[in-house]
Formats: C-alpha cells, structure tokens, sequence
C-alpha cells in the first residue's frame, strides 16, 4: 500500500510525501491502523505519524518530480525501486496533494527547503536524491547545500544552462493555448501527446503523463496546478545558469538524458566533467518525460548505478 505522510516545509507549507512499498503501483488507498490521524479535507486519504526509520536498513530514496508533475509520476519506477528502497516520493509545493499558497513563495529556496525537511522529517538520510527536470535542479541545489543528508544524486533531463527570456515567452503562449476544460481525461491525453503545436510526432508518453495531472472539476478536466504559478516558480530558474552548485555536488551522480529530450549530449557530458564524481548515461527513443517514454530504458540506465551506491557510514 502507498502511505502518506504530511511533512511541514518552508513558511509552514504542508506537503504530501508518500511512501511506495514494494510492489505498489496504484493510486493511493485509505490507510489504516496505529498512529494515523483524520484527513485534513474531505476526499484526501487518512494519513500516518512520520515513522521511526531507525529499523529500516534500506538505503533511502526520494523522488523529486519536475514542474506540473506530481508524486505519483514515479510510481513505475517505485514499484521496482522498493524491492532494495525505502522509496517516498513528494509532491512539492503547489503540486499534487500539498498545499498551494496563494502568495507562494515558489522559490528556488523555498523547493530546496521543502526536499530537506522532507529528508529530515522523515528520517531519510543520508539519501539518494533522483530528480527530474526541476527536481533534478532541486535536487542537486540540496546535494550542494547540505552533503551530509545525500548519498548520491541522478539528475534526469535537466540543463545546467540558462534558458533565458524567450524560454519564459514561450511557455506564457503554450499556457494560453491549453484549451480547457478537456471534456475527458482521455481528450488532455490525446491533445499533450498528438495535437499540442508542441509535438512534432505522436508521444504517448507525454500524454499519459499530463493526463495524470488532471481532476475533474464541475465544468471538465483542469490541471491540478495553476498555470500562473508555475510560471512563477519557472521565472526563478529560467534566467540563471546553475553550473557553481553543480560543481559544489560530491557525491556520485548520474546525468540521465533522453536521447530527444531537453538537456542535449554536449551540455549532459560537460555536466559530467565539471561533478567530482560524475556519470552520464542516455535513453534512446526518448524525449524530456523519459522515464514515461521508455521506462524500461529508464530503469537500464539507473539501476546499475544505485546498485554500486556505497551504504555503508
């Protein structure tokens, strides 16, 4: 079963992190048993105490998904990883089930915070941080500013680089051409992954994984997000390279590309010279949601690499 626990983040922040057992792919279920409290909202699953990870002598992991993504984007790759992990994976702020403060913040500082009272809260360290897209930035922004809660660290189809202004632009127009409500969860499906001007061909995984990303609200299928939010927390990373906090990361890390993704050959692989302790590998027939596109692939690459991870002291 898939367990939730509320972890207090920055500024108060509740956030939902959620504890993958092995074999767990579903959605969540109500818990039960010892030690849960009454859901905070009617229709929000019942919830544990932070546990006690002292008897647990499986390495840790925790799951940072990317901007619009959502904790259960890594339940594939959870239901493999729990068989030699404890596996949680977050939904951050203004994502999934936590909160979304009208007045954010959704800053960089504020997404960092957030992962490290994760990790602390609920007894992870010291932790592997797999991260995708602005996760990844998460993630390696944590591993620089606080080495002694990370083990090791894979970044997954994020730039170093600064993206700049006209990035920004782009995505204001791609929000406002989003033509909600879709009428069904299958319509966004369809529309993310054939018919957004975006898509150059057919991407099933780009659909499925933005479908899993919208509720039913009273007039049709939304976004759990606010797309003005999004933007906000993208304004906070689009205009600055990120290269001296990679450089600051020591422990072993894993740059993980899709062979059509964002992050492109030559940026991945100086990524890997400038970490002390780099790898690089790639995915091919694989765009930006790589883990989506071509998960077998995707655990391939990984695998091996959190299998040689020391986890001794």
């Amino acid at each position: 079963m898939v367990q939730r626990f509320d972890v207090t983040g920055a500024d108060g922040v509740r956030l939902a992190a959620w504890e993958f057992r092995e074999a767990d792919s579903a959605p969540p279920r109500q818990a039960t048993g010892p030690g849960l409290r009454k859901p905070a909202a009617a229709g929000l699953p019942a919830r544990a105490e932070p546990p006690d990870a002292a008897g647990d002598p499986r390495p840790a992991v925790l799951l940072l998904h990317g901007l619009m993504g959502r904790a259960f984007h890594w339940a594939g790759t959870a239901s493999w990883l729990a068989a030699g992990h404890r596996v949680v994976a977050l939904d951050q702020r203004g994502h999934g089930q936590s909160e979304r403060p009208a007045a954010g913040p959704y800053t960089r500082e504020a997404f960092v915070a957030d992962a490290e009272a994760t990790v602390e809260q609920l007894g992870l360290a010291p932790v592997t941080l797999v991260g995708h897209s602005m996760g990844a930035l998460t993630a390696w922004q944590l591993a620089a500013r606080r080495p002694d809660l990370v083990r090791a660290l894979v970044i997954c189809d994020m730039r170093a680089s600064a993206l700049g202004a006209a990035s920004q632009r782009q995505w204001e127009e791609w929000f406002s051409r989003w033509p909600l409500p879709f009428p069904t969860r299958d319509a966004a499906r369809r529309w993310f992954g054939e018919d957004d001007p975006w898509v150059e061909r057919p991407n099933p995984g780009r659909g499925a994984f933005f479908a899993e990303v919208m509720h039913q609200a009273e007039d049709g299928w939304r976004p759990l997000f606010s797309r003005r939010q999004m933007l906000v927390a993208r304004e906070t990373w689009v205009h600055d390279a990120h290269w001296e906090e990679l450089a600051q990361v020591r422990c072993p890390t894993l740059v993980v590309r899709g062979l059509d993704g964002e992050l492109g050959r030559a940026e991945a692989q100086e990524m890997v010279r400038v970490l002390p302790a780099g790898q690089y590998a790639e995915v091919p027939d694989a765009g930006h949601y790589l883990h989506y596109d071509q998960p077998a692939a995707w655990r391939a690459a990984l695998e091996p690499f959190l299998t040689a991870v020391p986890t001794g002291p």
